[in-house]
């Protein structure tokens, strides 16, 4: 089968392109590992989709990540710049969460992949501890140039990227140790007085010398393909296996004594590049009389790797904010963890388990299993929580024996129920549950155990978070505008977008009034802060325009009639607000503005720009300010479009280039459908889909009076 050459390099597809894209950005900067993350769009989350230098069970806590999450990774695709950690204090001061998964000396730089019509993504880089601790103009030059031919290759691709559950593997050279068949490079190692040892990057053994092998104590066929600390036991102890992780992550050279009973300390020298580590293993001086004896060393709980793990996970759980951002960390990182495939998360309900999220079950099961009694004899949910202890079961038979009933419906083989309890307070239960029968060790019954308690503190911040945050949204559903009237010759659609996550209510508002049968007045404006207060002033601003709007007056007489009424509330809160008269009869447009962000305006044949509306000022700071009127024509086909500073007032950009740049995108895009128009406006000043500040968007387009409305 032939070599595609659509994508450098003959690379066969876009994974391909996209792989050697990355290996070929680390060995020209010099990192010692790189990762390619791509944002999932239906979440939206980030997956690592390509990896060098680096064993994939490494990348347990990083395989995927909220956009939001305290990153290096997802702040420069937020900023749209590079980000650069200089070392590991620095590391530990902006990003302590990911510091404590990765106590270890190196330097990183996140750059984002930004396209033409999107963001994609973004690429980190790691570079071994002894390397200078900024990044030079150099190296920032080629960071940002391998991002851009990255996104050069996911814009120009007919297809969109796959994204595995696990990273593609890419190496970064064709450098290997050498085997066990090099017989001068073994014989040469064969005379030299001390043991020689080779690790792949996953840390398992590929060559070991008979000296190697006479001082670990085992063959070398019982050594060849196994990793050292599972294969000698004493050396099952996570201080070890980490001096492997510390040697790779850093390529820093790492040495470190153990103890090989009955009384043999060894020393081990570790030297890591880009295919592995050399092992030097030699007897120590020490003897090691003060040291107790393995056997008499009670084994650390859990694996190096497991361990930091737990403190991700840990860490990871204090920072949910919804019951569904909660559902989503347990279904994607800890299940994962723990090789679950599925997860009931219940929380307690008027004595009831009422489900809160699930994975990996059919909606009918949960069906079933929902809104439970606590006394209930279908499951052991009720009785764990009742009694606050966790119960394991490996198999079916072990569960059928005290719940018949259980095992039949959902098919799992092995289950673990958490009961989620706070200072005693019953708040829910956690199952996670396995495809296969699965026995579960002391180690995972007391992580698990620890890990419910984090659960169940995170289940009941997110429930309080979205009732309020329920309450909110529906406040402020109340103040804006059920429905938008149908007036002949006006096609007419809105949006409003709360800022991310918050319990605040925005004051951004709009509104559309129907005058009389060919004139009608638009408005948007955008009170000041995010709390009751402004969303009680926006109320009230919304009636004042109203009334005087349906009353006759001119449009900056209502400005300025408002203005008068913001002073006599007293309020210490500012308004921006733009008022339209539409007079479709006369086709043409009156705009008077109080320090609102301007329009847009877009002809049937003429190119979009930005409409320059002479403002005046914020309504509320000067009684006796006087409004003035701008018109212009609003023959058929004419499009308006009004919205709110959050739409193009973003963190680190310039505002009149991203207005400007925004009128050009509506200048392009297909204005026949003013929903789907507002949803492309939208994506593309915050493609990413997060935005700090509440959105609201109003798109207006006239059309011959005998169309009718949309």
């Amino acid at each position: 089968m032939p070599v595609s050459d659509e994508y450098p390099g003959g690379a066969g597809s876009l994974d391909d392109a996209l792989g050697a894209a990355l290996a070929e950005t680390v060995r020209g900067t010099g990192a010692s590992i790189g990762g390619l993350y791509l944002i999932e769009e239906a979440e939206p989350v980030l997956r690592l989709v390509a990896l060098c230098g680096l064993p994939v069970a490494f990348t347990a806590p990083w395989r995927r990540l909220p956009l939001t999450a305290p990153v290096p990774v997802a702040d420069a695709i937020h900023d749209d710049a590079l980000v650069s950690v200089a070392c590991q204090d620095e590391m530990a001061r902006r990003y302590p969460r990911a510091a404590a998964v990765l106590p270890y000396p190196f330097a990183l730089a996140a750059v984002p992949l930004t396209g033409v019509r999107r963001s994609w993504g973004g690429l980190v880089l790691m570079w071994p501890a002894g390397r200078p601790r900024r990044v030079t103009p150099r190296e920032r030059a080629h960071l940002t140039s391998s991002a851009r031919r990255m996104a050069r290759l996911l814009d120009d691709a007919a297809q969109p990227p796959s994204l595995p559950d696990l990273p593609r593997v890419v190496p970064v050279d064709a450098t290997r140790h050498p085997g066990q068949t090099g017989l001068a490079a073994a014989d040469y190692l064969e005379r030299l007085p001390e043991g020689a040892l080779a690790l792949d990057l996953e840390g398992r053994i590929t060559f070991v010398t008979a000296t190697a092998a006479r001082l670990l104590g085992r063959g070398a066929d019982r050594l060849l393909g196994t990793r050292p600390w599972q294969s000698l036991p004493w050396l099952d102890d996570p201080v070890y296996e980490d001096h492997y992780r510390t040697a790779l992550v850093s390529r820093a050279p790492v040495s470190f004594t153990a103890p090989r009973p009955p009384d043999q300390p060894l020393t081990f020298q570790l030297y890591p590049d880009t295919s592995g580590i050399s092992v030097r293993v030699l007897p120590s001086a020490e003897q090691g009389e003060d040291r107790p004896p393995a056997g008499a060393r009670p084994p650390l709980p859990a694996p190096t790797g497991r361990r930091y793990q737990l403190v991700h996970l840990a860490a990871a759980l204090t920072e949910t904010v919804t019951v569904r951002d909660l559902v989503a960390l347990i279904a994607h990182q800890i299940l994962p963890a723990f090789g679950a495939q599925g997860l009931v998360l219940s929380g307690v309900d008027a004595g009831r388990l009422k489900i809160t999220g699930y994975h990996g079950y059919p909606a009918d099961v949960m069906d079933r299993l929902d809104a439970l009694s606590l006394d209930t004899d279908l499951t052991p949910a009720g009785q764990v929580l009742v009694s606050g202890t966790p119960a394991f079961f490996a198999h079916p038979a072990e569960l059928a024996a005290g719940y018949p009933r259980a095992p039949q419906i959902s098919g799992k083989q092995a289950w673990a129920f958490l009961p989620l309890i706070i200072s005693g307070r019953p708040v829910g239960c956690c199952i996670l549950s396995y495809a296969r029968p699965h026995t579960f060790t002391a180690d995972e019954r007391a992580v698990l155990t620890s890990l419910s308690g984090l659960i169940a503190q995170a289940l009941d911040r997110a429930r309080l978070y979205d009732t309020k945050h329920r309450l909110v949204h529906e406040l402020q559903s109340a103040l804006l505008p059920r429905a938008l009237p149908r007036l002949p010759g006006l096609h007419v659609a809105a949006r409003y977008l709360p800022a991310g996550h918050g319990t605040e209510v925005g004051g951004d508002f709009f509104d559309v009034l129907r005058l009389n049968d060919t004139t009608a007045a638009a408005v948007i404006g955008d009170v000041e802060g995010h709390s009751v207060a402004a969303a009680a002033l926006m109320g009230q601003v919304r009636t004042a325009i109203h009334a005087h709007a349906t009353a006759g007056a001119a449009p900056g007489e209502v400005l300025a009639r408002t203005n008068r009424l913001l002073a006599d509330l007293d309020s210490d809160l500012l308004v921006s607000c733009l008022y339209v008269h539409l007079d479709l009869g006369r086709h043409q447009a009156s705009f008077a503005s109080a320090g609102h962000v301007p329009p847009l305006l877009r002809h049937a044949r003429r190119p979009a720009g930005v409409l320059d509306v002479e403002p005046g000022p914020l309504l509320g700071i000067d009684t006796g300010a006087r409004y003035p009127v701008t018109t212009v024509p609003l023959l058929p086909g004419t499009t308006l479009a009004l919205y709110t500073d959050g739409l193009v007032e973003l963190p680190g950009t310039d505002v009149t280039r991203t207005t400007t740049d925004l009128a050009g995108h509506l200048d392009t895009a297909d204005g026949h459908d003013l929903e789907r128009l507002i949803d492309r406006l939208v994506r593309h000043t915050t493609p990413t889909g997060q935005h700090t500040d509440d959105i609201a968007v109003l798109l207006l387009r006239a059309s011959r009076l005998r169309d009718g409305p949309a």
